[in-house]
């Protein structure tokens, strides 16, 4: 595999490649498993800082008590203000 930040590798044959970001990689993904059927999983090595942040003020770590309430990316309102 080439040295990239996003891997990706068939669950059902050798096919797998590492690629730079996240549109390559999708595409080359998309393109195997519409041709082959087969299951393809993937890796992101790690993503912009403003996306960890966000996941993180989202507590999307899965830790309870650490989604960041202060957060402006977080909505705020209760469900029935919608």
């Amino acid at each position: 595999m080439s040295e990239g930040k996003v891997e990706i590798e068939c669950l059902d044959c050798e096919f797998g490649d590492s690629f730079p970001n996240l549109r390559t990689a999708r595409m080359a993904l998309d393109e195997h498993e519409s041709e082959t059927r087969h299951t393809v999983d993937w890796e992101i090595e790690r993503v912009a800082g403003g996306v960890e942040q966000a996941g993180a003020d989202a507590g999307v770590c899965g830790i309870p008590g650490l989604t960041n309430t202060e957060s402006p990316l977080l909505d705020q309102r209760p469900a029935d203000d919608e």
